[in-house]
């Protein structure tokens, strides 16, 4: 099985699922999010998000392939690149973190370590350009898939809560410690990824 994990560009944008690839839930605040599914435009706010991140701060997703076949992928930025990161109860994100946004690993993928090695390559990434942890806000009332992590799953792969709420935690993972991690995560890895709605919808807080 050959497996390669892409920087995500314009040009592979097309290989995340459907709906990903026109969902601003994270990308746009509430109001203008809104506003673009009314008008139709969320794809084209997509692609103008990514272009603007990755011209003034670089990659901000991976794209996993299996065989050539696109399994999955991860995105994350900056919090001042993420509008919507201010809507949320628990806000602000630490300024030493960049913000995990989403992510997702198709089911017949799971189960085999693409997570932890998604992730790992991400901590990497984010090491090297001198950041300290991965932030999320969780959802800790997770019923059905939808654009944020289950909390309790973000807990199981090494995240700590770092300021407390009933529905939206704020949790941290020092990256520092994800490139030692051991098997035994893997699996919770998989579950977190594979947790992520393949297709997901924006939806208000």
């Amino acid at each position: 099985m050959g497996r390669r994990l892409v920087p995500l560009t314009l040009d592979n944008l097309q290989d995340l699922p459907k709906r990903c690839r026109a969902c601003v839930f994270w990308e746009l605040d509430p109001v203008s999010g809104e506003a673009a599914v009314r008008a139709g435009t969320p794809a084209a706010e997509k692609e103008s998000w990514i272009s603007a991140v990755l011209l003034d701060w670089g990659s901000c997703g991976r794209v996993v392939y299996v065989d050539d076949a696109p399994v999955g992928f991860v995105m994350y930025a900056p919090p001042a690149y993420v509008p919507r990161s201010t809507a949320f109860p628990t806000s602000p994100v630490s300024p030493d973190a960049v913000q995990l946004m989403t992510g997702y690993i198709m089911p017949g993928y799971q189960g085999q370590g693409l997570g932890r090695v998604m992730v790992q390559t991400v901590a990497k990434d984010l090491l090297r350009r001198g950041f300290k942890a991965i932030e999320a806000f969780g959802d800790a009332r997770y019923k059905e898939p939808a654009c944020l992590l289950p909390a309790d799953h973000l807990l199981a792969v090494g995240f700590k809560t770092v300021r407390q709420h009933p529905t939206r935690p704020r949790m941290r993972l020092e990256l520092r410690t994800t490139l030692s991690w051991k098997e035994d995560v893997e699996l919770a890895l998989d579950r977190l990824l594979g947790a992520v709605q393949k297709e997901p919808a924006l939806r208000p807080l």
